[in-house]
């Protein structure tokens, strides 16, 4: 089984060298055949070059590099569509979470035949050093989910997930959200399809100063617009084709 590991990256440069390695490290741990490709989302400091240093000093990254920036959600497109494994997953560049997540939620998927496991800080056995302004936000959020969509998992935006490559290579071909509420559409489309989703307990540690990192306060109204278009598209419009 080979296992791809997708990292979008918008101005990272100060870290993403570091951390490409650090997963590379970690991962080849318990993964024989695997391959990480960090996306680089248009930044504007030096993170295309980090990433092309990051590849010349270790085969198993794989980049893709691209000058416009086209939001979270177009980045990890940008990364399944390149990947080349028959299990994708994705983590964020900032290593909150640790690519150590990952052994637990492989051996999840092969123990459960389930075809995406994700990573919930909701879940009882999750350890959080994290903002309560995000907590907050992360309950309210879910319960605006659950009305609107029905899914049984409780948190839907953390940033590491696993996929089976014949699911989310068919979702990112016909997604239509880039930004931040990419994850709810990705999940409802799996659903539709019939997705066997688990949820795993993740351990978090907040690295950034500020209580929602790079988010800003038009971005939280834009997720909660776009949650309401998916909700329209997929619900009224049913405008998904597979």
């Amino acid at each position: 089984m080979k296992f791809s590991i997708v990292v979008p990256a918008y101005n990272e440069g100060e870290h993403i060298y570091d951390n490409l390695m650090i997963i590379s490290n970690c991962v080849s741990e318990f993964v024989a055949d695997f391959e990480i490709i960090p996306v680089n989302d248009g930044s504007k400091d030096n993170t295309a070059q980090e990433i092309g240093r990051a590849a010349f000093d270790n085969s198993h990254i794989v980049p893709v590099i691209y000058d416009v920036n086209r939001g979270k959600g177009g980045a990890i497109a940008a990364g399944v569509e390149k990947a080349s494994g028959e299990v994708i997953g994705f983590i964020d560049a900032d290593l909150d979470l640790s690519p150590n997540h990952y052994k637990s939620f492989l051996n999840r998927m092969e123990q459960n035949s389930c075809d995406v496991v994700i990573g919930s800080k909701m879940h009882k056995d999750s350890k959080l050093n994290y903002p309560f302004a995000r907590k907050v936000f992360s309950f309210c959020y879910y319960l605006m989910l659950k009305l609107l969509f029905g899914l049984k998992v409780k948190d839907t935006q953390t940033g590491i997930k696993i996929y089976k490559a014949t699911y989310i290579k068919r979702v990112v071909k016909i997604q239509r959200i880039k930004g931040f509420a990419f994850d709810i559409e990705q999940l409802a489309l799996l659903n539709n399809l019939g997705a066997k989703i688990d949820e795993m307990p993740v351990e978090v540690n907040y690295s950034r100063q500020e209580s929602f990192g790079r988010i800003r306060i038009k971005d939280i109204f834009k997720m909660f617009t776009d949650t309401i278009k998916i909700w329209w598209n997929l619900r009224v419009r049913k405008i998904y084709k597979y």
